[in-house]
C-alpha cells in the first residue's frame, strides 16, 4: 500500500486515516505507533508532536468516529419524522449501518477498550450520540401507559444492546454465527418483537 504522505499541517489526520486502516486490517492492539507513522508517510517521532501513545491516537479515531455515528442518528431520526415510530425504527437501521460503513471507527469506539471519559470531548460527543436514541425512545414511550413505561434510557440502552449484538454476531463476519437471515432483517424483527411486547406495535403488524 503506498504511503499517505501529508501535507500543510495535517499530519494529525494522516495519522488518524492511517490507524483506522490499521485497526480495521489488524484489530486496535495489533499495531504500533511506529506503523501508523509509516502508514501515514512520517517519521515515529512525528507521531509524538500530536499523540502521547496509541490509546491516545485510538482514542481521536473513536471521537472521531462518535462524531460521524450521532450526526447519522440525528439524521436518522429527522427523517423518520413525524412519526415517533419511524424515526424510532430508523435509528436502529442507522447504527448497523454506521458499523457497516465505518469498520475502523466502529471498532475504536466499541473494542478497543478505550473508555468514552477518557477526554471530556470523547465524553461529551458519545453522550450526544445516545441523547439521539433516548430522545427516540421517549417520544416513542409516551404511546405506552405510563405505569407501563419502562424508562426511556432502558427502552434505548435495550435497542442499543440489540443493534450491538446484531452488528457484532452477524454483520462483522465472526466465526461460528452465521444465520440465513440478514443482519437487517434480524434486527427489523428484533425490533419488532420488543416493540410489540410493549404495545406499540398490533400483533398483526
Amino acid at each position: 500500500m503506498p504511503k499517505r504522505g501529508y501535507h500543510h499541517g495535517n499530519l494529525r489526520q494522516a495519522l488518524v486515516e492511517a490507524a483506522l486502516e490499521l485497526i480495521e486490517a489488524k484489530g486496535p492492539t495489533g499495531f504500533t505507533l511506529s506503523e501508523a507513522a509509516k502508514q501515514a508517510g512520517v517519521t515515529p517521532a512525528a507521531v509524538y508532536r500530536h499523540f502521547e501513545g496509541r490509546e491516545d491516537l485510538i482514542a481521536e479515531a473513536a471521537r472521531q468516529g462518535y462524531e460521524i455515528f450521532a450526526d447519522l442518528m440525528q439524521y436518522a431520526y429527522e427523517t423518520g419524522q413525524p412519526s415517533a415510530l419511524a424515526a424510532f425504527e430508523a435509528t436502529g437501521r442507522a447504527y448497523l449501518a454506521f458499523a457497516r460503513r465505518y469498520p475502523g471507527h466502529y471498532i475504536a469506539m466499541f473494542e478497543s477498550g478505550i473508555s468514552v471519559n477518557r477526554t471530556p470531548e470523547l465524553a461529551a460527543v458519545a453522550s450526544r450520540a445516545r441523547s439521539v436514541l433516548e430522545r427516540a425512545a421517549t417520544e416513542l414511550s409516551e404511546h405506552i401507559p405510563e405505569d407501563k413505561r419502562p424508562p426511556a434510557s432502558m427502552f434505548s440502552a435495550h435497542i442499543w444492546a440489540m443493534s450491538h449484538g446484531v452488528v457484532e454476531l452477524f454483520a462483522r463476519n465472526s466465526p461460528g454465527t452465521q444465520s440465513p437471515f440478514s443482519p437487517e432483517d434480524l434486527l427489523e424483527s428484533g425490533i419488532g418483537v420488543y416493540l410489540r411486547g410493549l404495545g406499540l406495535i398490533r400483533p398483526d403488524e
